[in-house]
C-alpha cells in the first residue's frame, strides 16, 4: 500500500475515536499514575516513529502539506537517565534535537529544567506503541505533548484510542494531528 493511502484508514480510525470517546473527561492527575515501577526502560528503549500528536504550542507543526512523521530514540544513558533524540518537521525543514533527562527522585517523571523538559513520561505501553506525555516550557510559556509512538508507521484502533483519551484529559482533543506516513524527517535518526 503506498504511503498516501495509509493516511485515509488512519484519519478514519482517529474520527471513530473521537466520535467513541467518552464524553466525561478525567482530570490529568487520573490519567498520570502515581509511580510506574513496572516500565522496563531497557525494552522501551530504541526507535521509535511519532504517528500523532496533541500540542499546545502554536506552530509547532507546519502545514498539513509539509508534514511528515516524527521519531524518537530512547536509551538508557546511565542509572537513572535516559537520553532522547527527537526529529519531527517543522517549517524550516526536518529538526532534531537531543536531551539528557534524569529521573525525578520524587515523582516517576524525566526531567531537564535547563533544557525546558519538565515532565517525560509514559502513559501507556506494550512496549510495540507509547502513548507519551512530555510537558515543556521556559520563561513562563509551557506546552502540553501527548505523543503516539509506534515501532513501525502503522497503529491499530486501540493504541489510537489511548493516545485520544490522553488528549483529551489534557483538553488537547482539539489539537491533535495525525502525522502523513512520509519517513524522511524520522529516518535521519533511525539508527
Amino acid at each position: 500500500m503506498s504511503p498516501g493511502l495509509l493516511l485515509p484508514p488512519l484519519a478514519l480510525a482517529l474520527a471513530l475515536a473521537l466520535a467513541l470517546a467518552p464524553a466525561v473527561v478525567s482530570q490529568p492527575q487520573d490519567l498520570f499514575p502515581e509511580e510506574s515501577h513496572n516500565l522496563n526502560w531497557n525494552k522501551f528503549s530504541g526507535f521509535w516513529y511519532i504517528l500523532a500528536i496533541a500540542t499546545d504550542a502554536r506552530g509547532f507543526l507546519p502545514g498539513r502539506s509539509k508534514r511528515k512523521l516524527g521519531a524518537c530514540v530512547v536509551k538508557v544513558h546511565r542509572m537513572g537517565q535516559l537520553k532522547v533524540v527527537l526529529a519531527f518537521s517543522r517549517s524550516q525543514g526536518c529538526q532534531t534535537h537531543t536531551v539528557i533527562l534524569k529521573k525525578d527522585k520524587k515523582k516517576a517523571v524525566f526531567r531537564n529544567t535547563l533544557r525546558g523538559v519538565k515532565d517525560f513520561r509514559v502513559l501507556s505501553t506494550d512496549y510495540g506503541y507509547g502513548v507519551v506525555y512530555v510537558h515543556v516550557g521556559r520563561a513562563g510559556r509551557n506546552f502540553q505533548n501527548v505523543l503516539l509512538f509506534s515501532r513501525d508507521k502503522t497503529s491499530i484502533f486501540s493504541n489510537l484510542k489511548e493516545f485520544v483519551d490522553a488528549a483529551q484529559a489534557l483538553e488537547l482533543l482539539d489539537k491533535v494531528a495525525v502525522l502523513p506516513k512520509d519517513a524522511s524527517c524520522a529516518d535521519t535518526i533511525r539508527p
